[in-house]
């Protein structure tokens, strides 16, 4: 008999349309497991309410209270998805030999799981959910992630193409997970960095049961812009360039300029001038705001406050996994 016991993090804000369809089919799955012997009777579901406004929590507490399988963490306040998945992840810690992350819309295939649980029992310390293609995506998504994926390869951060937050992770790389302390989470890129041994299985994407994406354009780019900054600092390094660029430049015109000066070519004139203003002005504006997007990042880091704050929990008992 397998004693391995799997939790799946569910992190939720403002689900009460999807909660009660994602809880069943996330049930049925770990019956399947126990029943094939892939994992502990012991395994559950444990959903993070990530300060939920609506009726979120009261459902997650009725499902704990009628299910034993399922455990549920309240964050005090909304702390974003990334924070709210960490919190599941260590609160499961101390009772789980595997832990897999899945959003609670169930767009990702949670019937890939047992896939997942698969490839930890031959030895994988993460197992990495991966969409086949992204034809259920708008245009517009599709070109935006695909442009995300390329710029980040090309600033040297390590991250798996069209991977999300579906992963399998064990105990030992949860814990190490834990020893990153930065406050601008990008999981992303921090799991690869782990050097565990990995795989990948393929899933494709379906869409949503009910409710809305709680991903908006807004929040996608804030999220693209702490993964990039979080993990190198070639933009920095871009600013210098571009800086380098200018001064080449402004020797060329000087160049020009004398020349234009000693063979009485010279034409006065504003156009040039001013687009000129203009453009070098927007380019050091632009340069600031990296450089300010980095400062930022620091001043954050250095306050160290805690990522979130626990408000309660149900269904977790005490005691550690064997």
């Amino acid at each position: 008999m397998i004693n391995e016991n799997l939790y799946i993090v569910v992190p939720c804000y403002n689900e009460q349309e999807v909660l009660p369809a994602t809880n069943t089919k996330l049930l049925s799955l770990l019956e399947e497991l126990v029943a094939a012997q892939l994992v502990s009777p012991l395994s559950r579901v444990l959903y993070v309410d990530d300060g939920s406004t609506d009726n979120t929590w009261n459902i997650l507490n009725e499902m704990t209270q009628s299910n034993k399988r399922v455990a549920a963490v309240k964050l005090a306040t909304n702390a974003g998805h990334q924070n709210a998945l960490l919190a599941g992840l260590e609160a499961a810690l101390p009772h789980a030999h595997i832990m897999v992350s899945i959003d609670a819309d169930l767009q990702d295939d949670c019937e890939v799981i047992k896939e997942m649980v698969e490839h930890y029992h031959s030895g994988c310390d993460v197992v990495y959910g991966v969409r086949r293609e992204r034809k259920s995506d708008s245009w517009f998504k599709r070109s935006t992630a695909q442009a995300f994926y390329r710029t980040m390869h090309r600033l040297g951060v390590k991250s798996v193409y069209n991977h999300a937050d579906f992963r399998l992770m064990s105990n030992r790389a949860v814990a190490q997970l834990m020893q990153y302390r930065e406050r601008n989470l990008f999981l992303r890129g921090i799991v690869p960095l782990m050097g565990y041994r990995t795989a990948n299985v393929y899933y494709d994407r379906s869409a949503r049961m009910a409710g809305k994406s709680k991903y908006p354009l807004g929040k996608m780019v804030s999220f693209a812009v702490d993964g990039i900054t979080s993990f190198s600092i070639k933009p920095v390094r871009m600013v210098f360039t571009l800086g380098l660029i200018f001064l080449f430049i402004a020797l060329c015109m000087l160049a020009y300029v004398l020349v234009a000066y000693f063979t009485h070519r010279a034409v006065s004139g504003w156009a040039s001038l001013i687009l000129s203003v203009w453009f070098i002005g927007g380019c050091l504006l632009m340069s600031l705001g990296i450089v300010g997007e980095y400062i930022g990042k620091i001043y954050i880091e250095v306050k160290d406050r805690p990522r979130y704050n626990v408000e309660e929990k149900a269904g977790l008992e005490e005691e550690n996994k064997e």
